[in-house]
């Protein structure tokens, strides 16, 4: 293991701890600094951690000399600004998806970023699932054949834990952009580039009760319906609910190629084949997968990243690649059409 990485954490909410917890599972890396709103909830996840400073304002981890990198997880609107700060002190970033609100913010992310010279990841957690992993290298490897279809689904209860989530000023939209993104970003990474976007998006509860028995009126999405085509030539399917009593575990992707079949999370297991070319038997097979830490991958390959071990991810560029799409599909059930991703708004 090379050279420990000095890592300031700015947000100590909901997502911080998969974050704290990766780097902790990964090793070589000191987390030296953790940044949020709340003294207790701040004062109280350093205890856990180990962490041996705290801070309330941005600013005072940027300044911190011995942080080489930040990961950056606040609230959506404030993504832009922490993000091109820490680029202008020299920081490397890991920014929590969504990239940011919009296209342009995500342009305006990434050309700071190019002009620090600075490494700039933004965090797809899906990606290090070992089930999505296997069936990356499968695909690539043509030992599926063509993909024909495919059907993604993203549906959770949503967001008890903070009103802003239900705001789309503070985070750009709704559904699409707070857990769509993961599943955009995940066929984008599986199946390539989506050209066309044929999509509805609905308010279907008008009202939410928080976790602290607050009430909010969301103004954004809570549901979403999008058909995809692909460059490859492939069709597919992506649905997006937080108004779900149970939803899915993190995701639901079946997978329907030319010599097989494919289900990723469902209830046949965490990864399904049925691929008589390839396991030789007319019937399901579950593969056995390694058993890893949640977040350990993730955070092994950010530091790795960082201390020049392994080439940097197009991750930022695939952020805004995302949001695109997104904002395809915005368009599309604005207008009833189908939207080209990448077309003027």
């Amino acid at each position: 293991m090379g050279k420990t990485i000095g890592v300031g954490m700015i947000g100590a909410g909901f997502i911080s701890e998969y974050h704290l917890a990766g780097l902790a599972a990964a090793g070589g890396a000191e987390v030296r600094v953790l940044m949020g709103r709340s003294r207790a909830k701040v004062e109280a996840l350093a205890r856990r951690f180990a962490i041996p400073a705290v801070a309330f304002d941005y600013r005072a981890v940027l300044d911190r000399r011995d942080v080489d990198a930040v990961i950056i997880a606040t609230p959506d609107d404030t993504h832009e600004e922490i993000a091109v700060a820490a680029a202008q002190a020299g920081k490397a970033i890991l920014l929590q998806k969504p990239m940011a609100r919009t296209a342009a913010e995500c342009r305006r992310i990434i050309a700071a970023a190019r002009a620090a010279g600075i490494d700039l990841q933004v965090s797809y957690m899906h990606r290090y699932f070992e089930e999505v992993l296997r069936v990356r290298e499968l695909l690539a490897g043509g030992r599926l054949g063509p993909v024909y279809a495919l059907r993604m689904r993203n549906a959770t209860p949503g967001p008890d834990w903070q009103a802003w989530f239900f705001s789309r000023e503070r985070v750009g939209g709704g559904a699409v952009l707070q857990l769509g993104v993961h599943g955009i970003d995940l066929c984008r990474h599986l199946f390539g580039e989506i050209e066309t976007v044929s999509a509805t998006v609905v308010l279907q509860r008008q009202e939410r009760v928080l976790a602290d028995g607050s009430t909010v009126r969301p103004d954004n999405e809570d549901h979403a319906l999008a058909l995809y085509r692909f460059r490859g030539g492939a069709l597919g399917s992506h649905e997006v609910s937080m108004s779900e009593i149970q939803g899915t575990d993190r995701f639901r992707l079946e997978i329907y190629c030319a010599e097989a079949t494919v289900w990723l999370r469902t209830e046949r297991g965490a990864l399904a084949l049925f691929a008589p070319g390839l396991t030789g038997k007319r019937e399901w097979i579950v593969p056995e997968l390694p058993g890893r830490p949640a977040g350990e991958r993730h955070h092994t390959h950010w530091l790795d990243i960082l201390r020049g071990e392994v080439r940097s991810d197009p991750t930022a560029e695939d952020g805004l690649a995302t949001a695109l799409v997104a904002e395809a599909i915005y368009r599309s059930s604005a207008t009833g059409q189908a939207e080209r991703v990448g077309g003027e708004a």
